[in-house]
């Protein structure tokens, strides 16, 4: 996540976050510390795992006081080990106390699904088969948790309901069937769109390739009813299997040999890493 990136796009969230914990003051440490001193506190590992969002950490304190100054000792995508040390963060305590936790909420969070998502890749390893993420985020935390996903090694799927076309059951059902909602994405989208929809059964698979489209969820499927869809399709659009894909039960799709596999649960269940800032002490 470059500086730009960040500023356009993330700066209000953190903000917004840093205002949801401190609504008028740090009472706890404006009661110890009354003047500014400076100091500096180490981010340590507490368990192995892939890192996510140290630019995010970087940028709570930033905001709070551009002076912090931060030495990294790892990078995002890295492998990190329980008690590795990661940063030193340097500058007015009171800024290192006030913006600790909201710093830690988003490192911790992001290196979670960082991790969890590596951890699916690497069973991915070997075949053509891609990870993607979907929309199942946390409210606000979107750019941070699908960039944690991409640090993971996985892919994103869509950003929004502005990136892309994804014909679901409840837009086939307004539409009519398969082949009307394809139709009318043709007829709307710029050409430049591809048109992903989602199937069901076999005969919406049919259907759906009869009817010109790009790419093929398959949803919820039996591993033999995707064994059969993949070859109804026939390389005639990709392919993308969906529907309670977890770490468990992924093993059990590679060989299918669809084109990607989304995973709601990259973002929705992913334990956080632990992570914490320790041995602050004063420097002058």
């Amino acid at each position: 996540m470059n500086d730009i990136t960040m500023q356009l796009n993330a700066d209000h969230l953190i903000r917004q976050a840093l205002s949801e914990d401190i609504t008028s003051e740090d009472i706890t440490t404006n009661a110890i510390m009354r003047e500014a001193k400076k100091g500096e506190v180490e981010l340590i590992c507490k368990q192995d795992g892939i890192v996510a969002g140290l630019p995010v950490f970087e940028r709570v304190f930033k905001l709070l006081d551009e002076t912090v100054s931060i030495e990294f000792f790892c990078h995002d995508g890295e492998t990190v080990k329980n008690g590795q040390r990661m940063a030193v963060v340097t500058g007015d305590i009171r800024v290192l106390l006030s913006g600790e936790r909201t710093a830690l909420n988003y490192l911790q969070r992001m290196s979670g699904i960082a991790t969890y998502t590596n951890s699916i890749v690497t069973l991915l390893k070997g075949s053509k088969t891609k990870l993607l993420d979907t929309r199942k985020t946390t409210p606000n935390m979107r750019i941070f948790e699908k960039y944690a996903v991409k640090a993971g090694g996985g892919y994103n799927h869509r950003y929004n309901l502005s990136d892309g076309i994804l014909l679901k059951d409840n837009h086939i059902g307004a539409a009519g069937s398969v082949t009307a909602a394809i139709s009318m994405a043709k007829e709307y989208a710029p050409f430049v769109r591809k048109i992903e929809i989602e199937t069901e059964t076999l005969d919406m698979v049919r259907e759906a390739v009869e009817a010109g489209a790009d790419i093929i969820m398959l949803d919820n499927m039996t591993p033999e009813m995707m064994k059969e869809a993949i070859s109804i399709i026939d390389g005639r659009a990709e392919t993308e299997c969906s529907g309670n894909v977890t770490a468990e039960n992924v093993a059990n799709l590679i060989e299918i040999g669809v084109d990607y596999i989304s995973s709601g649960a990259l973002t929705h269940s992913a334990p956080i890493m632990d992570i914490s800032l320790k041995n602050l002490h004063v420097t002058e």
